[in-house]
């Protein structure tokens, strides 16, 4: 399905449901995959309709997002979570879906995953091996290790945290603040990535969470992907996080590969993890029970 707009590149959804088929799955699309150009409360509606139909059929195991884009924070008011919670299965994506990632979570009360999805990162040309085997781990029912063999990792303040993985992309991270679907990040380890907003933004948005009190009981810190073309800017955005959060009081550790990148590492939100810095390592319990496998 595509809550947060539909594939602008067909081929590359067939390709990334080709990849799917591949670990043998049975893709279906949702009946308003392709919709677009209409008004903003038909397309909510169409959206809200293939959510809702794809957790309520028990012939559906696992819902994954074609790609990102916006307007999912349209339709969060209208999911209905309790009967999602009674029909829980796999929900997956990142970017835009970052917002429904965060109020099925909370308010169904079961894990969601932060992952790449099928036109935008698993098409011929942007895949790369590691990002399809992110999905191994709703197969297998094994806990993530996520260390320095995956990317040059870099500690920003020591210590070691323990608490549920939460979080997502920082714009709608920072969208949700004051509202019922606002991230939980008391007792957790909270994941930051975002995509091409330049360092001044980035400030302003780590500002904004910081003084809405997000970061006064986290656990740890975990900075994925913030990528920027320009490469400038992209030394500027380091140095914002790292003299942001150099005096924090809790372990913060950089340069994971999840979110708008190649490699982009699938990882469960709501599952409970450990996040170390010597050496820097993040653990991650497994997002699924057997019975679900």
């Amino acid at each position: 399905m595509a809550p947060a707009g539909p594939p602008a590149n067909r081929a590359h959804l067939v390709q990334g449901k080709r990849v799917l088929e591949e670990m043998g799955l049975d893709v279906v699309y949702g009946k308003y995959l392709f919709d677009d150009e209409e008004d903003l409360a038909t397309l909510d509606q169409k959206r809200l309709s293939d959510l809702h139909d794809a957790f309520f059929d028990p012939a559906i195991r696992g819902i994954f997002c074609a790609n990102g884009g916006f307007g999912t924070a349209r339709i969060a008011p209208k999911i209905a979570y309790a009967k999602i919670q009674q029909n829980p299965k796999v929900f997956w994506g990142y970017s835009d879906i970052t917002y429904l990632l965060n109020a099925i979570q909370k308010h169904s009360g079961f894990v969601t995953f932060h992952g790449p999805m099928l036109a935008s990162d698993l098409n011929d040309e942007a895949r790369t091996d590691e990002t399809a085997s992110s999905f191994l781990s709703l197969f297998n029912g094994e806990s993530l290790t996520y260390d320095a063999s995956k990317s040059n990792l870099n500690t920003i303040v020591n210590g070691t945290g323990e608490g549920p993985l939460v979080g997502g992309n920082l714009t709608l991270l920072t969208n949700g603040l004051g509202t019922p679907y606002q991230v939980d990040t008391a007792g957790a380890i909270l994941l930051l990535e975002e995509v091409e907003e330049p360092s001044f933004k980035i400030n302003l948005m780590l500002t904004h969470l910081e003084q809405a009190g997000v970061f006064a009981t986290v656990e740890g810190m975990v900075l994925g992907n913030f990528q920027m073309e320009d490469p400038e800017e992209d030394r500027k955005i380091k140095q914002v996080l790292e003299d942001f959060f150099c005096n924090a009081s809790f372990p913060v550790v950089a340069n994971f590969y999840i979110g708008h990148c190649q490699p982009n590492y699938g990882v469960p939100l709501g599952a409970n993890a450990k996040l170390t810095t010597s050496p820097p390592q993040l653990v991650i319990e497994t997002g699924v029970v057997k019975s679900e496998i």
